[in-house]
């Protein structure tokens, strides 16, 4: 990112060498995140994030269905980028079906299919979930509702990265990436749209990226999305078994140093690699991070962990109050090594 910064400077689309060698770069960059998904460049728009993408699916491809399509199923867990924009659809006269999920977190798929009918013009349910980390049965959910002829949205921000994720495979319509989830800077994502799946656009301008989101490209920021996607793809089994063995090891070592039962949330084989959401039933999370501020680590999801409640994911899997409190959010990342999660156990010990 910071060579593009300095080395090329123009605009791409224009016409010039800058502009050109611009061009090469956003389209090097487009090849490079379509890869990591298993995807055509063609079907890759740029976006700012995870956050847009989602709006740019719930608010604009929904509504390119027939007016008589107005019916969106989504389930209780997903992040408040597909929750908000169905609670405005909602308010707009939209029929939004909220499905549940089990203990476990995953969506029930019964309900699902229950709630498909003509008027259905999207489904859109994460890969992983944000705060369990529990993935999602997308490829089940694609088959059921493609025998309906609905289209699938999947919020994969969590997911690429940390999992292997093929759009061939999955089946999904579309399908958001996030950049700062994979090491790419924060501002910039990406958003997967399926050759020939409804599309409707929510900002009008000068047609770059294919018409669908028009504005001058970040070709810097676009550059490092790319670079992110070719590396953590690179290697990705050996780095998925690295952050599995240590984030197992760190829960061996949250209980050994609890006074108490440790509660584990999701199944550890159907959740992220780096993902540990855990539980001192009958404390407080918050106040065992104030007790501990080297430990970088959050009650809930980071974008809204500025409360002291229990989160929508937690309540929609039905936990109990004195155990939903008690929760920390511990994710690991590639570079995250033995001495890293022996100190966080410590902090926490001594928090606790």
């Amino acid at each position: 990112m910071a060579r593009v910064i300095r080395t090329c400077w123009g605009n791409p689309s224009s016409s010039h060498s800058a502009g050109k060698a611009a061009g090469k770069i956003l389209e090097e960059a487009r090849c490079r995140t379509a890869e990591a998904i298993n995807a055509s460049p063609s079907e890759i728009v740029f976006t700012s994030g995870g956050t847009e993408s989602n709006n740019m699916v719930l608010l604009g491809a929904a509504c390119a269905n027939s007016p008589a399509k107005r019916h969106i199923i989504t389930s209780k867990i997903e992040h408040p980028s597909v929750l908000n924009p169905c609670i405005h659809l909602l308010e707009q006269g939209w029929d939004i079906t909220f499905v549940g999920v089990d203990e476990s977190g995953v969506v029930n798929t019964a309900e699902i299919e229950a709630a498909i009918g003509s008027n259905t013009a999207l489904i859109s349910i994460m890969l992983a979930n944000n705060e369990t980390g529990v993935i999602q049965p997308i490829e089940k959910i694609c088959d059921m509702a493609h025998r309906h002829g609905v289209p699938v949205h999947t919020d994969a921000a969590q997911a690429v990265g940390k999992m292997p994720v093929d759009v061939n495979r999955l089946g999904a319509d579309y399908l958001t990436v996030a950049g700062h989830k994979l090491y790419a800077p924060k501002g910039i994502g990406a958003l997967y749209v399926k050759k020939g799946s409804p599309w409707q656009n929510l900002m009008f301008g000068a047609g770059q990226e294919h018409g669908m989101r028009p504005g001058t490209e970040p070709v810097h920021s676009a550059a490092a999305i790319g670079e992110a996607c070719r590396l953590v793809t690179s290697d990705l089994a050996m780095a998925v078994e690295k952050m599995k063995k240590l984030r197992d090891r760190l829960f061996q070592l949250l209980q050994e140093v609890s006074d108490s039962r440790v509660y584990r949330y999701g199944e550890p084989d159907n959740t992220l690699c780096n993902t540990l959401l855990v539980s001192f039933p009958g404390r407080i999370g918050s106040k065992i991070l104030t007790a501990c501020p080297d430990l970088m680590a959050s009650t809930g999801a980071a974008c809204h962990d500025r409360q002291v409640a229990i989160s929508h994911v937690l309540a929609a899997m039905h936990v109990p109050e004195e155990v939903a409190m008690g929760t920390l959010r511990l994710t690991l990342g590639r570079y995250t090594t033995e001495t890293d999660i022996t100190q966080a156990a410590e902090l926490i010990r001594t928090a606790l």
